[in-house]
This record gives structure tokens, C-alpha cells and sequence, in this order.
């Protein structure tokens, strides 16, 4: 049974910067594509950050490109999600996500959640 946790939510204000981690448990993280979305109160939850299983592809969606960044580290089963310049409409809850594909085409495991609130 795969299972993904997720940790480093917490408040920040605006501009500054949280970095979440995500470990695999129970597989080997390289045979999985992964990912973070978000879910904010009331809304749908939405794609943003994706990286293919050895790290060479990223992708992101535009509301976060050029302040947050994914990454994984295959050895210790993690993918991060670093994010600076953070602004009020970041505040969701974030998931992270595993895939056999990339996350942007289907999501196989997902983590519990952690909060991150950014505020003014």
C-alpha cells in the first residue's frame, strides 16, 4: 500500500516562503511520476507543480511560475515543493500526488493534505 506524507504547512505572510515535503511510503518513488495540487476553501482543487520520474520534466501552472519549485530527491523517496514570494490567493490546502503517468493525466495516490495559509 502506497501512502504519501506530506509535511512543512504553516503561516507565512505575503512574500515570504515555505518549502513542503512529501515522502512515498511503501514503493519506490522513481517508478512514480509526482506532483502538488492545492484546494482552496470553496474551490475545486487545481493542478500545480508536476515532475517526471527521473526529474527531468517540470511543470507548472502559470499563477506559480517563476516563484515556486518542484524537485525530488529518487534516494530519499521525496518530492518538495518550494515556494517563495508567496501571496494571499496561495493559501489552500496542498496535496501531494503520485501517478504512473505524469499527475496532470491521472493521480493514483494522494496524500493527506497540509495547510498553508499566507497572510497579510
Amino acid at each position: 500500500q502506497v501512502q504519501l506524507v506530506e509535511s512543512g504547512g504553516g503561516l507565512v505572510q505575503t512574500g515570504g516562503s515555505l518549502s513542503l515535503s512529501c515522502v512515498v511510503v511503501g514503493d519506490t518513488s522513481s517508478w512514480y511520476a509526482l506532483g502538488w495540487f492545492r484546494q482552496a476553501s470553496g474551490r475545486e482543487r487545481e493542478f500545480v507543480a508536476a515532475i517526471s520520474r527521473g526529474g527531468e520534466t517540470r511543470s507548472y501552472t502559470t499563477s506559480v511560475k517563476g516563484r515556486f519549485t518542484i524537485s525530488r530527491d529518487n534516494a530519499e523517496n521525496t518530492v518538495y515543493l518550494q515556494m517563495n514570494s508567496l501571496k494571499l490567493e496561495d493559501t489552500a490546502i496542498y496535496y501531494c500526488a503520485a501517478g504512473r503517468d505524469s499527475v496532470v493525466s491521472g493521480v493514483d495516490y494522494w496524500g493527506q493534505g497540509t495547510q498553508v495559509t499566507v497572510s497579510s
